[in-house]
């Protein structure tokens, strides 16, 4: 039986979209990756291989109620999103999700590895986006295997081909994220990022990003300040300052409350872990007391995490433990 408080959730603060409200098309955690950073966990199923995960008529019907419960708290939402705890683009069904959410009125954005997009069925639905993210976190391959540990049968001059195409083509707007971590030494790969988001044929933002929520690998902590500065100095010569961001900073606690406290919790969680303030704020909304967090924790339904001096709370999933 499907879960339906996994299907959507939110809507939740975002640095590069306002307020959110987040499409899980994905069962934890299936993924053509397994990034050492990813903080929903280590890979469950990591493949390649499309396929129908849930049926569309469900993922609309269950974001239309999401967004209704929200419009009816006076809780705002600027985009449907696409985040899942996997690789939303392994979803064959993606292109008849984001035409049947159309209907709603609000623009769809998909956050994606941009593994597939050299496929041309991904690459057509994508195209139906109003906003994509693409992840280029390093070119050397090397690099690509160590960080995002990909599928054997990926092949990354192709995925950057097909990067480069899906940029001509689509009419939305489109935007790189580059993921820095320390502990791994960049050499001349932040000269080749560069040059690579350089030579697309328009990109509408170039974001530099750290891991700021509890990584799936222990060892992973954000970069360093001086490689920080390096990587904006060289992707801003090359790209031009307003075109490069950092994405880095707290999103804030404005997540929204739509009726049903444990199921928000649970569902934003499942993606997104959330900060004990963020907690405690969405608990005030509710007009509930900290007793329902000790009591999802005595369940096992949440974590509690810390990570660089913060406390997280997470959904308990299997990717996780």
């Amino acid at each position: 039986m499907v879960d339906l408080k996994k299907l959507a959730f939110g809507p939740v603060p975002s640095r590069r979209l306002g307020r959110s409200l987040g499409i899980n098309n994905v069962p934890t955690k299936t993924c053509t990756y397994s990034c050492v950073y990813c903080q929903v966990g280590k890979t469950l199923t990591i493949t390649t291989k499309r396929q129908p995960f849930y049926a569309p008529e469900v993922i609309f019907n269950e974001v239309k109620r999401r967004v209704n419960e929200a419009y009816s708290r006076n809780e705002k939402t600027d985009y449907l999103t696409f985040v899942s705890n996997g690789e939303p683009t392994l979803d064959v069904n993606l292109g008849k999700e984001i035409s049947l959410l159309k209907s709603i009125g609000i623009p769809i954005a998909v956050l994606t590895n941009a593994s597939l997009i050299c496929h041309n069925d991904v690459k057509e639905e994508l195209l139906k986006a109003d906003f994509v993210s693409l992840k280029v976190d390093v070119i050397s391959k090397d690099l690509w295997r160590k960080i995002n540990k990909p599928h054997r049968a990926l092949k990354q001059n192709a995925i950057l081909e097909g990067i480069s195409e899906f940029v001509r083509d689509f009419k939305g707007t489109v935007v790189s994220e580059t993921m820095l971590i320390d502990g791994i030494d960049y050499g001349n790969e932040l000269e080749k990022i560069a040059d690579f988001l350089k030579h697309l044929k328009r990109l509408d933002k170039a974001y530099i990003a750290l891991p700021t929520r509890p990584p799936t690998e222990k060892w992973v902590r954000p970069a360093k300040g001086k490689t920080i500065n390096a990587a904006f100095q060289v992707l801003s010569k090359k790209l031009g300052s307003n075109r490069v961001e950092y994405l880095m900073g707290y999103e804030g606690n404005a997540f929204a409350f739509t009726g049903k406290v444990e199921e928000d919790l649970l569902g934003i969680t499942a993606v997104h872990p959330m900060r004990r303030e963020a907690v405690k704020k969405l608990l005030r909304k509710a007009g509930a007391d900290w007793n329902v967090i000790e009591n999802l924790l005595q369940e096992h339904k949440l974590l509690e995490l810390n990570y660089e001096g913060n406390t997280y709370y997470v959904r308990s999933l299997p990717s996780r433990t």
